[in-house]
């Protein structure tokens, strides 16, 4: 169970995450939208798992490389935003968020049985 403070910092981190993706998806991938879905810091603050959500999911491979290759810019670029709340910048570890993929897919099988049960 996440505390108050984690609750707080990963809310910090996410925002400003989603501004720094959003400059920099724009750049990298045109055409592609790079969204912060979830963040989830660590007890002791020092690690934070980010949760990415990339449309069309089929350039999520080439996303999900790009950050893995500019981890250490996206760090700094997120130091120098949350430099004046937080002490220690947590390690990030980026993840992707396949929500809507999955979604997308229950969807498709929904369509494809014809019938729908919940009518």
């Amino acid at each position: 169970m996440e505390s108050t403070r984690q609750k707080k910092i990963a809310s910090l981190l996410q925002r400003d995450l989603a501004e720094i993706f959003r400059g920099h998806a724009a750049s990298e991938f045109p055409g592609t939208l790079v969204s912060v879905s979830k963040v989830r810091v660590s007890p002791d603050l020092g690690l934070c798992r980010v949760y990415l959500s990339v449309f069309p999911t089929g350039k999520s491979e080439g996303v999900m490389t790009y950050t893995q290759e500019q981890a250490p810019r996206l760090r700094a670029a997120l130091a120098q935003k949350v430099r004046n709340q937080l002490r220690i910048i947590p390690e990030l570890h980026y993840h992707l968020d396949d929500s809507m993929e999955y979604e997308a897919n229950i969807d498709r099988l929904l369509k494809e049985g014809g019938e729908n049960p919940f009518k």
